[in-house]
């Protein structure tokens, strides 16, 4: 029987014996349990006689809190529930022992809670043992609570009418408080919280959505490994396959893109194709928080000879963004500065680079700089030299032409006199960039990217772009002009950023591929994990200081198209671009938390970017989730703003993929449009293999069909460097002399090469009609707007071969040749690639999906 009719019975038959039997009310004891350092968050139980309790879960979590940092925070401690006058459930709760600070959330049906917020009612001592009872004749909320400083308890109370403005704080004495907490045994351990009477209907409500949960828990973990069993007795599978073109319907033209992150080294040591690490000499030990003693101005340099030492200095610098520097001090020609590169510099036979640095002699001994690569044998495979410096910073430059190859050479600058020179931004770039652009990208890493044929560039990152903190903000006009005045800072994933991959080479590379760049903006509110500004995302910049702000994002218009006469504008030329980019795009915010703080800010800005800017689509957020409660209420603010478009984003396991196909099919055509700008397939482990590749291919058919809706869709995150990676799966994993693409990249690369902006509707009957088949069999069909051709994308991903008819009749098919192409391979395959040939077809057309595969047919027509 199908599971989907099953569980319907079951409710139904639940249903009718409630409506039989059910008492008119009940009562909920919320509580939470110091399992897993606080952070079980909120449970509950229900009673119709307050003496036998059945808990719900057990220990299910019906609201966690958002407070704080990841792994360090998110805590709820004796959280208090109660109803208010208009049948409102509120929960506030203590977030740990030591802020002036409580939680407090509101729900309807006690299980969809709305957004959090966490006042500050004192700046000294903490918050404990919360209660909160109601005045009739004030119509106020009366909080009171323990505090706990230096071994001294004092009891406190705040009122309040709607838990966002809150009166001044006072302190009261033990008896003033009501004690409204309740022990109860519950599965043989004792445990306190609060007792609220509710009708038996919102009792049963909260059951089902758990029982829910629990059944759409089953689904996420669907997976192949259970394909043995579950499909024992399937040989093959016949479908008949038509499609309807007098159905056809306009969807996105750029749905498929990429979304640039820079995680997992994929900036520097990456896709900037700079060979020099710590450059700048601006490493810090903040850069890892201190974790690392080695991480400093003094990383990956080193002395190469015995004649020579060097020290940072920060007196009289290059440029004030870039206050470190070198000084070498050379007793005896011969030795000099050396750097290792990022994990080696890799130096190719015949192969020039471009080398350059600001330097200044600091004595009378004025000469040249000698600068060699040697590889792992301490061989001189290239050697040049600058011109003699002086006693001033300048910029000297000169070629460097290999002899040789090397995987791990080291490049070193040995001055040709003895006594002391300073040295910064040391800097070796392969001539050989991407499209040839000085200060570029890594050829061969940049066209895998461009292979993809990616409509459009969501960059700098997603928690990149707001940053760990307001101090951490990426900025993105202290990433444009000269190298070294742009100014450095701590990666959020904890490594360095040199910004020489700034906001002008993002411009350039999505010139260069003909996709349109969307550059992503902090909403005037850090990541939702930093542990600054009140120890969590609830702060935000100054409203005093956003007006400036504001004008920042505005700036950011201008440079990119404003006429080279204007301010910005021509900053933009002077850098080498005096025509306009012709930005369409620009995003506002990342997997905020939607907070009263972060929708005043995101407000401010996206109405004024309207005004001034009604070309630009907005494009806002709605949470790192698909589901709860920042995806509601983000969805809330964009639908009461009209934001043209939100940014959506999921990580889950295929199961989720394969069994939420229809997940856009019922969204709403009248409001916001929908950038699916972070997703990805999730096994333990975290492979890319074809069981994650082909349900997210499966999963991409629907964005197809739903391709009036769903503007864009990037897979996340883009690339990893071996050895320097923080998430996993990435899309495409590379050293420093391999780029080494995944199966999922070879999916997405299929659907970017045959993409298509009108969508035709078709039918799949299989001969096997159960529900476990027909969700493991999709098509989707586009034309594209320019060749006339036709593209059929078959998805199985079933063991078994599916043997298909597809009626191509009503599709005016203009020869017999097509153009075949094939992924396949077992689950846990992690290497398989796209075998293509040509494919004789007809009207009707037979063809074998292979078990486990995405087949892609591009058909040429008459039309």
């Amino acid at each position: 029987m199908n599971k989907y009719i099953l569980l319907s019975i079951v409710f139904i038959f639940k249903g009718l014996v409630a409506f039989c039997n059910e008492p008119d009310s009940a009562y909920v004891f919320a509580y939470s349990t110091n399992k897993n350092n606080n952070t079980a968050g909120l449970h509950y139980a229900w009673s119709v006689d307050k003496e036998n309790w059945h808990t719900i879960g057990p220990e299910w979590r019906f609201l966690a809190s958002d407070f704080g940092t990841w792994g360090a925070q998110k805590k709820m401690i004796q959280p208090f529930l109660f109803e208010d006058e208009t049948g409102l459930k509120h929960c506030i709760w203590t977030l740990n022992n030591e802020v002036g600070q409580f939680a407090h959330a509101a729900s309807d049906d006690l299980f969809n809670w709305k957004r959090q917020s966490y006042p500050e009612v004192t700046e000294e001592g903490n918050v404990l043992d919360l209660e909160v009872s109601y005045d009739k004749a004030s119509k106020q909320y009366l909080i009171t609570w323990l505090s706990e400083k230096q071994e001294q308890k004092k009891w406190f109370k705040t009122t309040t009418v709607d838990f966002k403005n809150y009166d001044e704080t006072q302190e009261i004495t033990k008896n003033e408080r009501l004690n409204l907490r309740s022990t109860i045994v519950l599965d043989d351990e004792e445990q306190s919280g609060s007792i609220v009477k509710v009708s038996w209907k919102r009792i049963d409500g909260i059951i089902k959505w758990h029982e829910w949960s629990l059944f759409h828990n089953q689904e996420r973990a669907d997976n192949t490994s259970l394909d043995a069993e579950r499909f024992k007795d399937l040989q093959s599978v016949k479908a008949a396959i038509s499609v309807q073109p007098e159905k056809r319907k306009k969807i996105s033209d750029k749905l498929v893109g990429i979304f640039f992150e820079d995680i997992n080294y994929a900036a520097d040591g990456g896709l900037y194709a700079e060979l020099v690490q710590n450059r700048g000499f601006e490493y810090a030990l903040s850069d890892r928080k201190n974790r690392d003693s080695t991480w400093n101005s003094y990383k990956s340099w080193s002395i190469e000879g015995s004649d020579a030492t060097f020290s940072i200095d920060t007196t009289e610098p290059v440029h004030v963004n870039n206050k470190h520097f070198a000084v070498l001090k050379v007793d005896k020609t011969g030795s000099g500065l050396a750097n290792e590169g990022f994990d080696g510099i890799p130096v190719k036979i015949g192969e020039k680079y471009d080398f350059s640095v600001f330097a200044k002699s600091l004595g009378d001994n004025n000469g040249r700089l000698l600068v060699q690569l040697i590889d792992e044998n301490k061989k001189v495979i290239a050697e040049s030299k600058t011109g003699t410096i002086s006693g001033k910073w300048k910029k000297y430059e000169t070629v460097l032409e290999a002899n040789a190859a090397s995987e791990k050479a080291k490049i070193v600058v040995i001055p040709q006199v003895t006594g002391e020179v300073a040295l910064d931004m040391i800097s070796l770039f392969p001539q050989n960039t991407f499209k040839g652009h000085k200060n570029g990208l890594r050829a061969d890493l940049a066209q895998t990217i461009a292979d993809i044929h990616p409509k459009f560039v969501r960059f700098p990152g997603g928690c990149v772009a707001h940053g760990d903190g307001l101090a951490n903000m990426y900025r993105w006009s202290r990433t444009v002009g000269p190298l070294e005045a742009r100014v450095p800072q701590r990666n959020i994933w904890n490594y360095h950023q040199s910004v020489g991959l700034g906001y002008f080479e993002y411009f350039q590379f999505c010139e260069d591929i003909n996709a349109e760049p969307i550059p992503v903006l902090a909403a005037g509110v850090p990541c939702q994990n930093s542990a600054t500004c009140g120890h969590g995302q609830q702060g935000g910049i100054p409203l005093c200081d956003m007006d400036e702000y504001i004008q920042e994002v505005l700036d950011l218009i201008e440079w990119a198209n404003g006429d080279a006469t204007t301010k910005w504008g021509k900053v933009r030329a002077k850098a080498g671009h005096s025509e306009p980019f012709h930005l369409k795009y620009i995003g506002i915010g990342n997997e905020d938390l939607i907070t009263d703080i972060f929708e005043e800010r995101f407000t401010m800005i996206f109405k004024a970017v309207q005004e001034k800017h009604p070309e630009i689509t907005v494009i806002g957020t709605v949470g790192p989730f698909y589901m709860g409660t920042d995806y509601e209420e983000g969805w809330e603010l964009a639908t009461k703003l009209e934001v043209p478009m939100v940014d959506e984003h999921y990580y889950q396991p295929p199961g989720w993929f394969i069994h939420n196909q229809d997940f856009y099919d019922r969204y709403d055509r009248s409001k916001s449009k929908v950038y699916l700008g972070e997703y990805a397939a999730h096994l333990p482990g975290r492979p890319n293999n074809i069981e994650t590749a082909l349900s997210e291919a499966l999963y991409m058919t629907s964005l197809e069909r739903n391709g009036d809706v769903v503007e864009m869709t990037s897979y996340a995150p883009l690339l990893a460097k071996e050895g320097n990676t923080q998430w996993t799966p990435d899309l495409i994993y590379f050293n420093n002399n391999e780029v080494k693409p995944t199966v999922g990249y070879h999916v997405q690369k299929l659907f970017g090469q045959n993409a298509g902006e009108t969508y035709i509707p078709g039918t799949i009957q299989l001969s096997d009609n159960s529900e476990d088949l027909k969700k493991r069999v999709a098509m989707s069909v586009v034309q594209d707007a320019e060749s006339k051709d036709i593209i059929i994308k078959l998805v199985n991903l079933l063991p078994a071969e599916v043997e298909a008819g597809i009626d191509l009749t009503k599709l005016n098919i203009a020869d017999s040749d097509a153009v075949l192409s094939v992924l396949s391979g077992t689950p846990d395959d992690k290497t398989a690639i796209p075998q293509s040939r040509k494919l004789q077809v007809s009207d009707n057309l037979k063809y074998q999906l292979p078990a486990y595969s995405f087949s892609v047919i591009r058909l040429k027509t008459n039309n």
